[in-house]
């Protein structure tokens, strides 16, 4: 009877070691079961109403794909103020807010170099692929790492990224500071990709091939409709008050000979304000994939792709244009064939593919207002006038403010010292004068995002977008739907639904199948896809994974 029982113990003890060992084994699978390459979309100014707007023209292989086979967060949205293209793209990829990666705008002012810098620009650096200074541009001003930084660590720098856009900061700050390289499409009278020394000292020769292969050149050609035009049921009449246009033709209505039209609008720059952009964008991301082996091997590459001709295309003929909707249509289109071409070089079930936007836009204020909508134009030469009377009452000078941008107002610290004045005594003086002008919602001050934690409302956003070193003493916010912008196309930049609300789609490798109505943030991606490859986190992430998207 002992000898039975031991020989059970024992069977019992082999069983359950046997199955301790087998799970082990099976998450090793799991991890080192990576893509071969991870493809990050931007589409730059997407609304989440693109996508069902047009659902209807869409076909099978791009946006519709992308939902059918993947999975569609439909209530995702910015988690910051500013909603700009520099931002945007840092805090997709670094999975943070400009309150962290320091990128607080495409553009803003410099407390230490008393002058305004562009997110993406580096006089340290030279151009690479054209004499102009279009390629003094790297990532040095993005304080964290991207995902794609992470995974050259990891991979011990074999695994490649490349960053590709028509406009440089869509290129830079998605591929990170580790980049092999970024490429960005410099226009005028040259129409060539270029990328600077922060990357490489010369053009690989796939990119040189794709210069003089007069591609870019191709696009010159008529832009008309795709479809029957009396179909675009979809958006608003062609011909109206609300649309900018190009120099060179009376009416903003199609169809739009850019033959023609090239010489009055800075050359190949007309290609970007137009959906070719973003056809060329693909043509040369396909090139890229080429040219550079990337997802040949098991070691995952990633590839940075934003569509920047969509920003254009909404900033001159706004959102409810006849414009747009073909633009979307097309690039519906231009996405298919980068599937099927990643289908066939890459291998059907080995990469995965993200999309999303930088930011969203409202409809054009003139045309709500029409409508009756509560709307309008910030009179910036009203409160300019206004502010400066208040400035030389209260304190003798208008020297106290140093600079006005970005919806901020920067002290100068010097006079302050000067006159002996309490610096956050100034700053709820000005936020209470500022409160007082027309079409201003709401202000706050830096002495309030430095003390105060606040976890809901556009308090919330506005203090995620507030890094402490380099955005301003006082934060200004504009009433619902009022613009400083013309009064043709359409812009972004708020905390509001129209800017906030953007698509977020996955599809591919480790992907389930699904769709959520549960709120999503933009920091949540660059952690879902670290999860998905197991590899760190970027530096400075605060999102959190995705468990529900992952397979």
């Amino acid at each position: 009877m002992r000898t039975i029982l031991f020989f059970v113990c024992v069977i019992i003890t082999l069983s359950s070691a046997h199955s301790q060992n087998a799970e082990p084994s099976s998450k090793s699978v799991e991890v080192t079961s990576r893509p071969k390459l991870v493809v990050g979309i931007v589409v730059d100014q997407m609304r989440y109403d693109y996508l069902t707007r047009f659902e209807s023209k869409y076909g099978n292989g791009g946006f519709k794909r992308m939902i059918n086979e993947g999975f569609n967060c439909k209530n995702n949205h910015f988690n910051y103020v500013p909603t700009y293209t520099g931002p945007g793209h840092a805090s997709v990829y670094t999975g943070t807010t400009p309150k962290y990666h320091g990128v607080i705008s495409n553009n803003w002012y410099d407390k230490e170099e008393k002058a305004m810098v562009y997110c993406a620009g580096d006089d340290s650096v030279s151009s690479v692929g054209t004499n102009d200074r279009a390629g003094q541009m790297s990532p040095h001003r993005m304080k964290t790492t991207t995902f794609a930084d992470e995974n050259r660590l990891f991979t011990q720098l074999k695994g490649k990224t490349i960053g590709i856009a028509i406009k440089d900061r869509g290129a830079i700050l998605p591929a990170g500071h580790a980049a092999n390289a970024a490429y960005w499409f410099h226009g005028k009278d040259e129409g060539v990709w270029i990328t600077s020394t922060f990357y490489r000292t010369d053009l690989p020769k796939w990119v040189m091939d794709f210069n003089a292969s007069k591609t870019a050149e191709s696009y010159f050609k008529v832009w008309d409709t795709y479809k029957d035009i009396t179909t675009y049921t979809e958006s608003g009449s062609d011909e109206n008050l609300f649309e900018g246009g190009f120099n060179g033709k009376d009416k903003a209505t199609f169809p739009y000979d850019l033959v023609k039209l090239k010489d009055e609008n800075r050359g190949f720059d007309i290609l970007k304000a137009t959906p070719y952009g973003n056809s060329l964008t693909t043509d040369f991301a396909m090139a890229a994939i080429k040219g550079e082996d990337l997802g040949k091997d098991n070691i995952t590459d990633v590839l940075t792709v934003s569509f920047s001709s969509t920003d254009y295309v909404g900033h001159n003929f706004g959102v409810n244009s006849k414009e747009i909707e073909d633009t979307y249509i097309r690039l519906d289109k231009d996405l298919e064939r980068f599937f099927k071409y990643l289908d066939a070089n890459v291998g059907k079930g080995e990469y995965t593919v993200f999309l999303t936007a930088d930011h969203g836009a409202i409809d054009v204020p003139a045309y709500l207002n029409s409508l009756k909508i509560p709307s309008g134009y910030v009179d910036n030469n009203d409160r300019k006038e206004k502010f400066q009377k208040f400035l030389n009452d209260t304190y003798g000078t208008g020297d106290v403010v140093e600079n006005i941008s970005n919806n901020q107002i920067f002290l100068n610290s010097e006079k302050l010292k000067e006159l002996g004045l309490n610096r956050v005594e100034v700053q709820n003086a000005i936020a209470h004068e500022q409160l007082s002008y027309a079409n201003i919602d709401k202000v706050y001050t830096a002495h309030t995002f430095n003390t105060t934690n606040f976890t809901t409302g556009i308090e919330a956003l506005l203090e995620n977008g507030f890094n402490q070193k380099r955005s301003g003493d006082v934060i200004l916010l504009d009433d619902t739907a009022y613009i400083s912008y013309g009064i043709t196309g359409t812009t972004h930049g708020s905390g509001l639904n129209y800017d906030t609300h953007v698509p977020l789609l996955f599809f591919g490798k480790g992907i389930k199948h699904g769709h959520t109505y549960d709120k999503t943030v933009i920091p949540d991606i660059a952690p879902t896809i670290s999860a998905i490859l197991g590899i760190s986190f970027p530096n400075g992430a605060t999102g959190q994974p995705l468990g529900f998207v992952i397979e």
